[in-house]
């Protein structure tokens, strides 16, 4: 199954490499949330193939109505993740695809087309960056760590959300090495994943941002969890935090330090 789902991945990689390098009409989902038409086209493509060759699994995708659909055995479609660094060509964007099966994560692809990357992982397979196998960093001091994250849309008009935002990076930034903020969180969980990151924590994510990367930071030897050390839960929790393993206690204990 994955050898397939990467081969029609690609194939929609280069629709969105064509968007990519064009001129675009932007829409507005919300003050901050855009979409083009390049997310919808390959949104409508992975759809229409996804179903034809793996037609047991129900597909929830960004773009579509997902009200009626259950989550089992699942395709998850992020068609465009980091629309705003697409809209603006920022190369920090990718398409994702996590499937699930019994609603826990089986195969994960994020392919970012525009810097030629496409990571993967299957259950029990390890992680693998352009064929190549990835593990997480070794870094285990928290000063010593590079830290990213995101804004969530949210920021625009939620005035606590943004007041917690820039609270948690108060306190936390002084405590690292830096902090990034490149806008695509797929790809943020596979920079974890591949050692350039020892950690990642977000509010307000959807399934389609996090559902291919989580399974391939966990291949590649992180850890996920939601802001009070539990097990993430995709559909229900406000924050993932996501870490090489050695420093996710220290970053718990900094998310939520008063």
């Amino acid at each position: 199954m994955k050898d397939k789902l990467i081969e029609i991945i690609k194939e929609a990689g280069e629709l969105l490499k064509e968007g990519y390098f064009s001129n675009k009409e932007v829409n507005f989902k919300a003050k901050k949330d855009l979409v083009t038409k390049y997310d919808v086209a390959v949104e409508n493509f992975l759809k229409n193939r996804f179903s034809k060759e793996f037609p047991s699994f129900t597909l929830i995708a960004e773009e579509s109505d997902n009200t009626d659909i259950k989550f089992g055995d699942s395709i998850i479609i992020d068609p465009i993740d980091g629309t705003t660094n697409f809209v603006n060509q920022v190369p920090h964007t990718a398409i994702s695809v996590g499937v699930y099966k019994n609603k826990e994560p089986y195969i994960g692809v994020v392919y970012n087309p525009i810097l030629n990357e496409l990571y993967e992982a299957k259950t029990g397979c390890g992680s693998f960056l352009n064929g190549k196998k990835i593990e997480v960093s070794k870094e285990n001091d928290f000063q010593k760590s590079l830290i990213s994250t995101g804004f969530p849309y949210t920021s625009g008009s939620n005035q606590n959300d943004l007041n917690d935002v820039i609270k948690k990076i108060e306190i936390i930034l002084p405590k690292c090495q830096d902090i990034r903020r490149l806008g695509s969180a797929s790809l943020d969980l596979c920079y974890v994943a591949r050692g350039t990151y020892e950690g990642y924590y977000e509010m307000n994510l959807k399934a389609w941002d996090v559902s291919a990367g989580i399974l391939i930071l966990l291949e590649a030897g992180g850890k996920i969890s939601n802001i009070n050390g539990e097990k993430y839960k995709l559909f229900d929790d406000k924050y993932i935090v996501a870490t090489n393993g050695y420093i996710h206690k220290e970053l718990i204990l900094n998310l939520n330090a008063k």
